[in-house]
């Protein structure tokens, strides 16, 4: 995989685009939609975001255009990541038919998955990506349909110089800049890219673009810009490890404190890019004679999810806060070895109240008031 890094001139990300379609990949990136960035397919660099930044702040999340001439990923992250593309929102597990005299006949469903190429992951989501992989890639019962998604992905890194006022990346270990976990990494400076390959398969596409070298000048000017963006973050997490601050605090009056705000809606775990919880339904024909057996996002926050036998565990909005910040932050490094948070940020800004994650840690910690 030895490959120094190359210079790709702005006007030449189509040529980045049409290789990694070349080999039969579809092609998503960033785009503008209903007012926020999302992943959706794109043919061309014209369909990304020129000029595009964003403004978040706790429970507030706003694009505003610049100018078409202006970079292309100079925003934070959007409501997305990349954990819609590797465990889907809704999918079939299985299902049934009954014609009758034989009886039901259950068919499994085949794991599928069409290679697909991501431009612009950040750093935050790689490690997130990580996680999930230690959850649904676990032996000895890897999950069938994950891997397939997963290991069709292409990932094309950027590394971030733009930080929004809700990331924390920093302070968690995860960015801004972009490690491992990508096949491609872009620095983006004023007259375009630093690519480097993260594997075997990025240092092929790389080679095929037959770029020049990057120069010292351009290095430089690609490590301010990360380094710059991990100065201005001024959110944090006072450590890494919050087992004993929390563990020790599961009867604090600050859970009471942060149920009076929360919806229990739910929306910090559906934009959390680490959280997997999920729950199974079936849905049946009118006639009764098919059946399908899916799997669904669910959260932590419903009461459907903590129901057993008749009983709802965690009824009310206290408890489920506390689960959802104790397991991720606690709890996780007993089953996956670190935290569960990443330091998106993207919990604190589509919060319908501006619950802040890290203003709650350092109350329970006796370090400020949320």
């Amino acid at each position: 995989m030895a490959s120094e890094p190359g210079f790709l001139p702005r006007d030449g990300l189509d040529r980045l685009i049409e290789a990694l379609r070349r080999d039969g990949r579809e092609v998503i990136g960033p785009r503008v939609r209903d007012g926020a960035i999302v992943y959706a397919p794109i043919a061309a660099a014209a369909d990304l975001p020129a000029g595009v930044r964003d403004a978040q702040s706790p429970g507030a999340y706003a694009l505003h255009a610049v100018s078409p001439d202006e970079r292309l990923f100079a925003w934070a992250n959007g409501p997305q990541a990349l954990k819609p593309l590797v465990f889907v929102p809704h999918e079939l597990l299985w299902s049934s038919r009954n014609d009758g005299a034989d009886g039901p006949q259950f068919t499994a469903a085949e794991p599928a998955a069409r290679p697909t190429a991501v431009i612009g992951v950040r750093a935050c989501d790689l490690a997130a990506l990580a996680l999930q992989d230690r959850h649904f890639l676990r032996e000895p019962y890897p999950d069938p349909a994950y891997r397939a998604r997963r290991d069709a992905l292409f990932l094309v890194a950027v590394h971030c110089t733009h930080q929004a006022d809700t990331c924390f990346c920093a302070s968690t270990g995860d960015g801004p800049e972009a490690e491992s976990g990508f096949d491609l990494a872009l620095h983006e400076i004023d007259d375009g890219f630093i690519v480097a390959a993260g594997s075997d398969a990025g240092a092929a596409v790389l080679a095929g673009l037959d770029l020049a070298a990057a120069d010292q000048a351009r290095m430089d000017e690609a490590r301010a810009g990360v380094e710059a963006a991990a100065a201005a973050q001024s959110r944090s997490l006072p450590s890494r490890d919050l087992r004993p601050t929390l563990l020790e605090r599961l009867e604090s009056p600050q859970w009471d404190a942060v149920a009076e705000r929360c919806l229990s809606c739910g929306n910090c775990t559906a934009v959390c890019p680490t959280c997997f919880c999920n729950a199974e339904v079936n849905e049946a024909t009118i006639d009764g004679r098919e059946n399908g057996h899916y799997r669904q996002w669910d959260s932590c926050f419903t009461s459907g999810h903590s129901y057993l036998h008749g009983i709802v565990i965690r009824s009310e909005t206290r408890a489920r806060y506390r689960q959802w910040l104790t397991h991720k932050l606690a709890h996780w490094h007993d089953q996956y070895g670190r935290s569960g948070c990443v330091g998106c940020g993207r919990c604190i800004s589509w919060c319908p109240v501006g619950i802040d994650l890290t203003a709650e840690v350092a109350a329970l910690a006796g370090e400020g008031t949320a």
